[in-house]
């Protein structure tokens, strides 16, 4: 489970997995909520809950639903049973299924009416999609994003031409890539405290901005320079490097004093969140290199990468990332102290929140955060205090998102 998790997190293709997810998971449901409602939607405490089966006990379901806690469904042996598929927003291709066909990981739609509890509902309408339908849908959006897609970091925006310019891998490098819009264009954006694309919200090309990360689908003009996009979900995100000044474990949080800003930061450790410690010889190893990397800077090599916001200047990194601290090519599967760093975090075992001590250095590559300073880590490292310790150690980032594409990596969890 645990490598999993790295592959989704550091697969160059990761991003289009969870594009992907949200073709599937995402609004197949409101086009129903508007058809013409059963009884339950004529009563006034009638319910609708969407979520995925965890467990199925003679005629009750339990539910997760997409937030919020469980539901109990109570389903009526005279209820019928629609089965759709995924990406279908017409009840009259539905099909009729026995309650006896459900299973735990199907995705549903329930509609109904309050049960015993704040928890319960009697079930007046139920949808399915079959997990079976979900996963075969999402292996051919995965090889479409692949053959279709591009992805990068976003380095201009012109939003009265409708393009965005992207920063994109190439073989020997990047290259920029005019990302193309029309009025039938899809964009979404990352919702500032989570990195789930099922948490994604409708987006306008105006609140894409340079150094956002963004993966495009659509249709590439003869040289690959121009893609005509169908698709667009962008994101902002943020490397923190710091001490932690408190752990608070009941709350899956901790605080960071940013080395950049300052500031303190609160930083919150989801299920999808990948926290590990190096071992002091494998920061120290780091730390070395980072000393190399900048001697050779302080002789006219190119230095280490942008702050912790700033706009990086390779493809595939997450604000603040840029070039390796060795120069040109440090990535994270090259040269340079930055991409040694990334390739031994990804062999590194995890580690909970109880592992991460007061006073210990920390490196986060995270969300955008919300107004009041708190962040979501996609990726925490401890143990890291050589590294920190060495020349421009703060601005060294983990930007595990590697979206440039073009390896052939793994796309699946």
């Amino acid at each position: 489970m645990h490598s999993t998790k790295r592959a989704v997190l550091i697969s160059a293709a990761c991003l289009a997995v969870m594009v992907m997810t949200a073709t599937v998971a995402t609004p197949w449901h409101a086009s129903f909520a508007a058809e013409p409602q059963q009884a339950a939607a004529q009563n006034a405490a009638a319910r609708q809950v969407v979520g995925t089966i965890k467990a199925i006990r003679g005629n009750s379901i339990t539910l997760t639903p997409d937030s919020g806690a469980d539901v109990n469904v109570e389903v009526r042996a005279t209820l019928r049973i629609l089965r759709v598929a995924p990406g279908e927003a017409d009840l009259r291709n539905a099909a009729t299924i026995q309650f006896s066909d459900l299973q735990v990981g199907d995705r549903i739609l329930v509609q109904g009416t309050p049960g015993g509890d704040a928890q319960s509902l009697v079930a007046t309408r139920v949808i399915a999609m079959k997990k079976t339908d979900v996963e075969a849908k999402q292996e051919l959006d995965r090889q479409d994003w692949q053959r279709r897609g591009i992805a990068g970091l976003v380095s201009a925006v012109d939003s009265a031409a409708g393009i965005v310019t992207v920063s994109a891998a190439a073989p020997g490098g990047t290259r920029s890539i005019a990302v193309r819009t029309t009025k039938d264009t899809a964009v979404r954006r990352y919702a500032p405290d989570s990195v789930r694309f099922d948490d994604a919200t409708p987006g306008t090309l105006a609140q894409i901005k340079a150094g956002d990360q963004l993966r495009a689908r659509g249709t590439r003009n003869a040289d690959g320079s121009e893609l005509t996009a169908e698709e667009i979900v962008a994101g902002t995100f943020r490397n923190i490097a710091g001490t932690i000044n408190a752990v608070d474990a009941a709350a899956n949080t901790l605080t960071v004093m940013d080395l950049i800003t300052k500031k303190p930061v609160v930083v919150k450790i989801s299920n999808q969140s990948q926290v590990t410690k190096l071992t002091p010889e494998a920061a120290q190893a780091i730390a070395a290199r980072t000393r190399v990397a900048a001697a050779g800077a302080g002789a006219g090599a190119p230095g280490a990468g942008a702050g912790a916001e700033g706009a990086p200047a390779e493809a595939g990194r997450p604000g603040g990332a840029g070039r390796g601290a060795g120069g040109a090519g440090g990535n994270a599967r090259g040269g340079g102290a930055q991409g040694d760093l990334q390739q031994v975090v990804s062999r590194m075992p995890p580690a909970k929140l109880a592992d991460l001590q007061k006073g210990e250095a920390v490196m986060i590559v995270s969300t955008e955060g919300t107004a009041s300073g708190g962040v979501t880590a996609i990726m925490l490292v401890g143990g890291v205090e050589p590294i920190l310790a060495s020349p421009a150690g703060a601005q060294q980032t983990l930007s595990p998102w590697n979206l440039g594409g073009g390896d052939g990596g793994d796309a699946g969890p």
